[in-house]
């Protein structure tokens, strides 16, 4: 069987992953009164855990990141909803309704480096798990993309060989990590050409 590989940030979701970090940094220091240069300084001190590479950790950050910053319970629940508004973005519906379209003739996974949470945000959001399985987040295998590991672990999960999967990515460095263990993989772009790079792998 052949399987298509989906990244979800930019390819699945329709988000600028390059922009909205910088966004939250610049209404978190308005909300509680800091200039920019201050909010970075104190969470870079505050030694808050990994949530890339680690799962169950979401609530000690979200606890030493008041902390530091010295915000109450109001303030972090809106700045920690806030995140997850700009990090999901919005869902790309015309790729979702392809992938759904493609039924019985290819498993559909995911791969995405991720944060503690990511999971329930997007089944939330997005109901992945009606139509990806495995997802493979990298806070759940400890491993991120571009690292050999990341895609060894999916390619173990969806039971493939790498030949036979189709990794989408909007990442020249994930596309770059996928070729290295043998897998083809397409940078996306826009849907239309996305779509029909997986219609000719499917064809071919």
């Amino acid at each position: 069987m052949k399987w298509i590989l989906y990244d979800v940030g930019g390819v699945l979701e329709i988000v600028d992953d390059h922009s909205w970090p910088k966004a939250l940094e610049r209404s978190w220091s308005a909300r509680l009164g800091l200039s920019a240069e201050d909010l970075r300084a104190r969470l870079d001190g505050a030694a808050l855990p990994d949530t890339t590479l680690k799962t169950g950790v979401a609530d000690e950050y979200w606890r030493k990141f008041g902390a530091a910053l010295e915000a109450d319970d109001t303030d972090v629940a809106a700045m920690r909803a806030q995140l997850w508004d700009a990090y999901c973005g919005e869902a790309n519906g015309e790729l979702l309704d392809h992938a759904r379209s493609l039924g019985g003739r290819a498993g559909l996974a995911i791969l995405s480096n991720s944060g503690d949470g990511a999971r329930e945000e997007e089944e939330r959001r997005f109901s992945f798990s009606s139509i990806f399985d495995p997802i493979c987040y990298s806070h759940e295998q400890g491993v991120a993309k571009p690292e050999a590991d990341a895609y060894l672990t999916a390619l173990k999960r969806m039971g493939a060989s790498a030949e036979d999967v189709l990794f989408i990515d909007d990442n020249e460095s994930a596309i770059r990590g996928a070729e290295r263990c043998g897998i083809r993989a397409t940078l996306h772009r826009d849907n239309a050409t996305t779509i029909a790079a997986i219609e000719h792998f499917l064809a071919s």
